[in-house]
């Protein structure tokens, strides 16, 4: 067998990867223009800017959070996307909820749609897991957090959603009240989840 082409390795690499990113292209040695060429010989597929797979690989359930962390790999999933991969309450976003820096530079994706929201502080740093979807690291918040973020932007997720959430982890034993308690005082939500946490071990 003959040396392969500069082409065929990239799609050998396209192959071994679910998403093959422009960063893993450049690290590989290989000129950008390549990829242009195969997507425009229908080799592999654009899914986000600087993202491409291979079109005929099959996608997990949490494809949509991999490419968002691909794309905006210092985001943490939050809010009602992390109640969704937690298997939490019934909600089904189709959006990618995902938390950034209140100073950082807000995200431009077309696909998968974006829900931008600002956090700040230990609200934003504290209270992350690292989970590998397809391949690639994907930052979530963990249940107990993602509740305490609940009650805070109730006023725009709705309280019955926070409720829901909040019985269903308890019920489940998906988050510990001690969890629970802690990043209630994190996000300055303590008096407000007080009378619900009641109730729950009462």
């Amino acid at each position: 067998m003959g040396k392969l082409t500069d082409k065929q390795r990239l799609v050998l690499q396209a192959r071994q990867r679910p998403i093959l990113t422009r960063a893993d292209v450049v690290a590989a040695g290989f000129h950008t223009q390549h990829l242009s060429r195969l997507v425009k010989a229908g080799i592999l597929e654009r899914v986000a800017r600087g993202q491409y797979r291979m079109p005929a690989r099959s996608v997990t359930e949490h494809h949509g959070l991999a490419v968002a962390a691909g794309a905006v790999p210092q985001g943490v999933i939050c809010l009602l996307s992390a109640l969704s991969f937690h298997g939490i309450g019934t909600q089904v976003p189709f959006e990618i909820w995902i938390a950034i820096d209140r100073r950082s530079r807000r995200p431009s994706l077309k696909y998968p749609p974006l829900h931008v929201v600002r956090f700040s502080g230990p609200s934003f740093a504290e209270g992350i897991e690292v989970h590998e979807i397809e391949g690639r690291p994907v930052r979530v918040y963990s249940a107990a957090k993602t509740i305490a973020d609940l009650f805070k932007y109730r006023n725009k997720i709705g309280l019955d959603v926070a409720l829901e959430a909040l019985r269903e982890a308890w019920q489940g034993n998906r988050a510990r009240m001690n969890e629970i308690d802690r990043y209630a005082r994190v996000c300055r939500v303590s008096t407000v989840m007080k009378p619900f946490l009641e109730m729950l071990v009462s």
